[in-house]
């Protein structure tokens, strides 16, 4: 089943990425894959990793300190969530 997320972070894109594929690992994901995209003159993103449990996709954005939360959904509303927010950002990829 695809999950979606919404991150908080005080950190900029690499090391909020980082931080967001441990608490997957935490949180009992294992990423076989994983791509960042974020605009460098916006404050948020969008990380998708592959993981042995589905697709995970999370926003994040700037926040005082980390969060993350993840909820399950269909494939149709993964999918939307993912090319809605590489639309909006027209995010570059690293």
């Amino acid at each position: 089943m695809p999950y979606i997320g919404f991150a908080k972070s005080p950190h900029g894109p690499g090391r909020t990425y980082e931080m967001v594929l441990e608490e997957l690992g935490k949180m009992g994901f294992r990423v076989e894959f994983a791509k960042h995209h974020w605009a460098g003159d916006l404050p948020f993103g969008l990380i998708v990793a592959e993981t042995d449990r589905g697709p995970v996709a999370v926003r994040w954005s700037l926040g005082r300190e980390f969060s993350l939360r993840l909820e399950e959904v269909d494939r149709e509303n993964y999918d939307e969530f993912v090319e809605d927010t590489i639309e909006y950002t027209n995010a570059d990829s690293g």
